[in-house]
């Protein structure tokens, strides 16, 4: 059994916990949690000790890899990507994240990646609300490749960000027009998904990033459309809820335990 840890204990990491406990995940010996929130943290253990399995609620990041995890999964933010990739990639620990945003920052994404290297662990990017990053690597691979990233939300997903106009509140329009690279500094967690894309292709200064603002729209549209001189793809994915997210976590997890992946 390989055993695993969640630094974040949001709705994503709880849709983790109930495939544990639901045996989807029977590779995986989930024995700790971490939350800066702790009433958060309580209720998946408490959720576990109800399914008689003991997870220990860790305080600090260092209690957590104390736990000597195989894996870490990060549901929390980029900042808290952050503040986890080095000590944790060197604690002997890989990492399943989401909040991949904390890669648009070129050194940092070198650092970790050197940090993984050197302690025999890896990052796995989880594809969130999107997808198709075998098809993206593919058609970067073959040579001659632009990619663009399309994001569609309703306006009340943005009443609180640095984009927002009452103007929205009727009218469709495009809020943002940039690379992936500018996209994170402006939304740092709704737009992760674009730095993922942009990892897996042109990279985060060649992936243009739009974001429409819709009235009444509900849930996220994330469109990724890739050419190159033979191949034209595009992975369309809308999805209602943000859980879509959590269980790519899942799939993820699955992929690594895997005898066929996918």
């Amino acid at each position: 059994m390989k055993k695993l840890v969640i630094f974040g204990c949001g709705h994503l990491a709880d849709i983790v916990v109930n495939a544990v406990i639901n045996g989807l995940l029977p590779d995986y010996d989930l024995v700790g949690v971490y939350s800066r929130t702790t009433s958060k943290m309580e209720y998946i253990v408490s959720k576990m000790e109800r399914y008689g399995k003991q997870c220990a609620a860790c305080i600090t990041l260092d209690g957590l890899l104390a736990l000597k995890p195989d894996y870490l999964v990060e549901t929390a933010s980029p900042a808290a990507m952050k503040e986890l990739a080095l000590p944790t990639l060197k604690n002997g620990t890989s990492i399943v994240t989401l909040s991949i945003g904390a890669f648009a920052d070129t050194p940092f994404y070198e650092e970790v990646k050197k940090m993984a290297k050197e302690n025999g662990t890896r990052v796995y990017i989880a594809s969130g609300a999107t997808g198709g990053f075998d098809v993206l690597r593919t058609a970067t691979l073959m040579g001659n490749a632009s990619a663009a990233f399309f994001n569609e939300k309703g306006n009340d997903r943005l009443r609180r960000s640095a984009v927002y106009d009452p103007i929205l509140e009727t009218e469709k329009r495009i809020v943002f027009s940039g690379t992936a690279r500018e996209a994170i500094a402006v939304f740092p967690t709704g737009l992760n998904v674009s730095v993922a894309a942009s990892l897996a292709s042109v990279g985060p200064e060649d992936m243009h990033v739009t974001m429409q603002s819709t009235p009444g729209f509900m849930g996220d549209t994330q469109r990724v459309e890739i050419k190159n001189d033979q191949v034209h793809a595009v992975v369309d994915v809308y999805s209602a809820t943000p859980e879509i997210a959590g269980w790519s976590v899942v799939s993820t997890l699955i992929n690594i335990a895997s005898p066929i992946v996918f």
